[in-house]
């Protein structure tokens, strides 16, 4: 893989990506897992929110560390293509693919359904989907002008986004009743490992914001500061929400499951912030599909770029310099599995692909080092960068072992289907260059 067919422009910088790494990650998520949580954890829920966060904290080491290394327009896709060939590489992008179109699309139906609670007259299944159809366009139009314009709109709806979780994770800790946060049993390690594995989604974006690689200024030092800073302030502020919540609902926190945050604003603080919350989750989640209409069609053009997509998927606008037909084509895919699917079917894929492709990262990483690639401005090495990928396998491996047996079998028939798709292409490019 090689960069002579890029043409994109290379504008994003260190708080530009940290800010979209941020908007892809706090998306729809948050506003409902910490129902979800307590169901399983109770008070001890913090355990699986920091077991999570040191599982990808060890797993950005290694994306951060092969993302110094390869400067291609792809992220995961391009990094683990660069180790070990087209075939894998193909595999990952997929994954990559498929974890960021589910996620989006389950997302997609949080943001319809809030629109709907706080717009009586736009819930039902037609008015969704025509508020889908106007988000969607609007996110297209505005990544299709120009990669700028829609960093500086991203890092403005990640600024209203996290207002209203701040006014939670503060307000209402005032609020707090510490008797509802005294932990009695420490949960057993399989409902960790199951909790944690939920808790992914919730921390999942990193490997969607890295897409636009091809368009980051100096990714040595941008990719790794981007998520050092990222990460840091996600963990604070999703373990601040879930202890804040917890302590405001006690036990009720795991009946609260359609808004858990909003009903904890309610209760301590009033009306008036249970509105301020509602308004941040379609808030919230109308910045995660814009991120994700900036990062998910690049993928698409990566695909294309190398040969296993149609080639008119990687057409670059003569103008804005925009993946314009990718963007297109992702978003319509994008919004017809959201008009027909509910967040939970979508979201069972988007877990088992994110840890498949980190997997395949963490790989990467030890690969990229051993063969000593690098670009020419230096990398960002990771201590002890030898024993580090393995570590990191591990604790996935580890984190797979929640998986269920109806996960790991669509898990297989998509990683089988692209397989097939990938064979397929394999001998039409052989056909056409007569080798």
């Amino acid at each position: 893989m090689t960069d002579s067919s890029e043409k994109l422009v290379r504008a994003i910088g260190t708080f530009g990506l940290a800010a979209g790494i941020i908007n892809i990650t706090i998306g729809g998520g948050i506003f409902r897992l910490p129902a979800n949580v307590a169901a399983t954890m109770g008070p001890s829920a913090p355990i699986a929110y920091i077991v999570c966060a040191l599982a990808m904290g060890l797993i950005v080491l290694c994306i951060a560390d092969a993302g110094s290394r390869v400067s291609l327009t792809g992220g995961p896709y391009a990094y683990v293509g660069t180790a070990f060939g087209p075939y894998f590489g193909f595999i990952s992008g997929v994954l990559l693919f498929m974890l960021g179109t589910f996620a989006t699309a389950a997302v997609s139906t949080v943001f319809a359904a809030s629109i709907g609670q706080l717009v009586p007259a736009l819930s039902g299944r037609a008015a969704s989907i025509t508020v889908l159809i106007a988000a969607y366009a609007f996110w297209s139009l505005i990544n299709f002008r120009g990669v700028t314009l829609s960093v500086r709109l991203n890092s403005i709806a990640t600024v209203a986004k996290l207002l209203p979780l701040l006014l939670v994770a503060i307000g209402g800790a005032f609020f707090i009743s510490a008797g509802n946060l005294a932990i009695e049993v420490v949960p057993p390690a399989g409902d960790i490992a199951r909790t944690s594995l939920l808790l992914i989604f919730a921390f999942a974006g990193i490997e969607c914001a890295l897409v636009p690689s091809g368009e980051v200024r100096d990714i040595a030092r941008t990719v790794p500061r981007a998520i050092a800073i990222a990460m840091v302030a996600i963990t604070v502020l999703y373990i601040a929400l879930q202890v804040v919540a917890q302590g405001i609902l006690g036990d009720g926190l795991a009946q609260a499951t359609a808004s858990p945050l909003a009903d904890a604003a309610g209760m301590s603080m009033g009306g008036w912030a249970r509105a301020i919350l509602l308004a941040g989750a379609s808030i919230s989640t109308f910045g995660y599909l814009g991120g994700m209409t900036l990062s998910m069609p690049r993928a698409l053009f990566a695909l294309a770029r190398d040969g296993f997509l149609p080639s008119q998927l990687a057409a670059v606008h003569p103008t804005y310099r925009t993946p314009h037909i990718a963007i297109v084509a992702q978003s319509v895919l994008t919004l017809a599995l959201a008009a027909s699917g509910t967040f939970e079917q979508l979201a069972i894929l988007a877990n088992v692909s994110a840890l498949a492709l980190y997997l395949g990262c963490a790989l990467a990483a030890w690969r990229l080092r051993q063969r000593n690639i690098a670009p020419g401005g230096g990398t960002f090495n990771i201590p002890g960068g030898a024993v580090l990928p393995w570590v990191a396998c591990a604790v996935i491996l580890w984190l797979l072992t929640g998986v269920t047996s109806i996960e790991w079998l669509g898990f297989v028939i998509c990683t089988g289907v692209a397989s097939l798709i990938y064979a397929v292409t394999r001998t039409a490019r052989r056909g056409k260059t007569g080798s």
